[in-house]
């Protein structure tokens, strides 16, 4: 590791910094090859904010999922989505979208989540922030779902994805 006043200038770190006030550390690392999907995934379909994505690996991490990208996604090493991981990115296991035992989170028209039995089913797909999911891919999944919802039009992605780990994760312990 460098640390400014040692081995590295302050302007160079000022330089390939994305902060208005650089850190006085930085670190390098290679980006790990994709792995396997874990027992439980999300599934990032086009998700191209990085705070999403990041959140989603947050995510992901505190239940023990892995996540799965599509072309289109936003960078999970990225510096915006690195700060909304909190480490995550460095925890979970990232793999290629792939679609198996599926379950379509849809923003409506879905089986209300609560209703659905969700210990059959690994993998949780999200759809792109503004788009959702494409119909070509909500017909691969094995189920619709949706979240209702009382007086808003949806659920961010990232909040949708939490929500559907949790509610996995809580009846998996009981």
């Amino acid at each position: 590791m460098l640390v400014a006043g040692d081995d590295v200038e302050p302007a160079l770190l000022a330089e390939v910094s994305t902060l208005g006030h650089p850190p006085r550390v930085i670190g390098l690392f290679r980006r790990p090859e994709p792995s396997a999907a874990a027992e439980v995934s999300l599934a990032l379909w086009r998700v191209s904010d990085p705070g999403n994505v990041g959140a989603l690996l947050r995510s992901a991490d505190a239940f023990g999922a892995g996540v799965m990208l599509s072309e289109g996604c936003a960078d999970p090493f990225g510096p915006k989505a690195l700060r909304a991981a909190m480490g995550s990115t460095f925890r979970v296991p990232l793999a290629r979208f792939e679609l198996r035992n599926a379950v379509a989170l849809v923003a409506d028209g879905g089986e209300p989540l609560a209703d659905v039995e969700l210990e059959r089913y690994s993998t949780f797909v999200l759809g792109a922030e503004r788009e959702g999911l494409p119909e070509e891919i909500v017909e691969r999944c094995d189920v619709r779902a949706t979240i209702p919802v009382r007086s808003v039009e949806s659920l961010n992605v990232a909040m949708a994805g939490t929500i559907a780990l949790y509610e996995r994760a809580r009846r998996d312990r009981s």
